[in-house]
């Protein structure tokens, strides 16, 4: 199933490092970042799995909740704990999956259905489309969706834009420009008229061209 933004995030259960979860229930009322790496105790994914523990504080003061995801056991991912702490200096604290059985993995279309059923035998390069962000709302949708190639380490600070991105445009109608952050002019949606803006946004706004509008952060 070709999973799209806007769609629901399929909910399952799963045997994660800090327990047993439903995923739906595990979100619970906020947001969440759920990303996948294809394989414990290779490089790249080390680094990304220590930038993520590194930057833990500034998902959870956005109310966004991480989980990682890889078709590996629970015990290599405790066991591949230790060296992510060698490597980024920070201690392993949020769940990763252990799918051995590749069922989230083909539930949001990061496997074909016909790829068999566990994780036995299977290298990186095996599992190399395993390797997906997605950010999914407190409404269980899809916001965001990313795929990266095994040799791209991702960005997670980016991330943290889109969430602060999402988090306001789902409770203003405005839009946020190429590489804009938290605090900066964003742009009153096309779908509102200038009658409308004025009660919207009555301190005004530049008119840069008919269709682009910018504006103070409404919610600064």
């Amino acid at each position: 199933m070709s999973l799209r933004i806007n769609d629901t995030a399929p909910d399952f259960a799963a045997i994660t490092t800090e327990g047993t979860i439903n995923f739906h229930d595990w979100i619970g009322d906020g947001w969440a970042i759920l990303f996948s790496h294809p394989k414990d105790f290779t490089p790249v994914c080390a680094t990304e799995l220590g930038s993520v523990a590194q930057l833990k504080d500034e998902f959870d003061a956005r109310g966004c909740k991480v989980i990682g995801i890889s078709l590996d056991t629970v015990d290599d991912h405790l066991k591949w704990a230790g060296d992510i702490q060698d490597i980024s200096g920070t201690k392993l604290n949020f769940p990763i999956i252990a799918d051995e059985d590749l069922k989230v993995a083909k539930l949001y279309d990061m496997l074909p259905a016909d790829e068999g059923d566990s994780c036995s035998g299977r290298t990186a390069a095996d599992n190399q489309t395993v390797r997906v962000v997605f950010l999914v709302g407190p409404d269980k949708k899809i916001k965001m969706n990313l795929a990266y190639p095994m040799s791209t380490g991702r960005n997670f600070e980016e991330l943290l834009r889109v969430i602060d991105s999402c988090k306001l445009t789902s409770g203003h109608k405005v839009a946020t420009p190429a590489n804009w952050t938290q605090g900066e002019d964003v742009i009153i949606l096309p779908s509102v008229d200038n009658n409308a803006a004025k009660e919207l946004f009555p301190d005004g706004w530049e008119t840069v061209k008919p269709y682009l509008r910018k504006v103070k952060d409404p919610s600064s």
